[in-house]
């Protein structure tokens, strides 16, 4: 049996943190390729490369390449120390691959649009913890993903 491809949505922030930590502890297997998703909301058409992959995201990404500030600031990304030290440690203690696929434009649309594209198994994201107020107002990315995505969905709080 093939290994699982598995998502995870990561913007480098203490959420997505300790989904990638939730991630590697409880669901991860030898074999399984592990597929950082980040959605560059805020990027510049000029910056980079990155009007090529606007519609479909960036290839993927090897860890490798993605630990290395020159290739990344193509993608325009900056993927954070603790990050690329969670994803090192994951890949090297349980034998699986890490890649990372870049999007760009709104969040839950692109995050929805990448369980098809790559195709993931299942995805993971972790929760800012929006009140109810700020959730009706400003939107819920882990609601829209959870409601909307076709495989499987996790959604780590912060705190566990």
């Amino acid at each position: 049996m093939g290994g699982r491809n598995i998502g995870v949505a990561v913007d480098f922030s203490s959420c997505s943190k300790a989904a990638l930590r939730w991630v590697s502890t409880n669901l991860t297997r030898n074999g399984d390729k592990l597929i950082l998703i980040h959605v560059n909301n805020s990027y510049q058409k000029e910056q980079g490369a990155v009007h090529l992959w606007e519609q479909s995201g960036s290839p993927l990404i090897p860890l490798t390449e993605f630990s290395d500030p020159h290739v990344t600031k193509t993608y325009g990304v900056s993927p954070d120390k603790e990050t690329i030290e969670i994803l090192t440690q994951v890949a090297n203690q349980r034998g699986i691959e890490v890649l990372a696929k870049i999007f760009y434009g709104d969040p839950a649309k692109k995050l929805h649009e990448s369980v098809d594209l790559v195709p993931l198994n299942c995805l993971v994201l972790g929760s800012r913890g929006l009140s109810t107020l700020k959730r009706a107002l400003m939107g819920s990315v882990s609601t829209y993903i959870v409601n909307h995505a076709s495989c499987p969905v996790t959604v780590v709080k912060e705190n566990m």
